[in-house]
């Protein structure tokens, strides 16, 4: 005896079926927001997916790993004897950038100034005639 089966689907596979649908109206958004974007915004688009910026590190991670393991197998041409160390350019500008940093934080305590520095003269603070301000009140009136 041959077994019936049921065009029914399972709740499990029903469930899918209401999740991918979930998906395409999602994906199908973001086709209509990329349509307004430029040529290279549309290239570019793929960057904005979330997980990626977890893609780009690591992907730049793995360059800085191997560019540095190619930093053994040539011969180097310095004008000092420190430049003949593997990894020197790399230390150098990672220790130059943290410097600059650093540098930039401590100045910021020197140059910084308080909100209202400069009084009654900044731009911000002069009162505007009430008629020409354009204002909304968001109650609709």
């Amino acid at each position: 005896m041959a077994r019936k089966t049921s065009k029914r689907t399972s709740g499990k596979a029903a469930g899918k079926s209401a999740l991918d649908k979930t998906k395409n109206k999602a994906a199908h958004r973001r086709v209509q927001r990329n349509e307004k974007l430029p040529a290279l915004g549309r290239m570019m688009s793929w960057v904005d997916k979330p997980g990626n910026a977890g893609k780009i590190f690591w992907a730049l991670a793995v360059v800085c790993g191997m560019l540095f393991v190619a930093d053994f197998l040539y011969e180097k041409h310095g004008h000092f004897d420190v430049e003949h160390f593997p990894g020197f350019y790399g230390i150098y500008g990672f220790v130059m950038f943290t410097i600059i940093i650093l540098a930039a934080k401590t100045l910021r305590i020197f140059v910084l100034r308080p909100e209202d520095y400069y009084g009654n003269k900044a731009v911000d603070r002069e009162e505007y005639p009430a008629d020409q301000l354009g204002k909304v009140t968001h109650d609709g009136t």
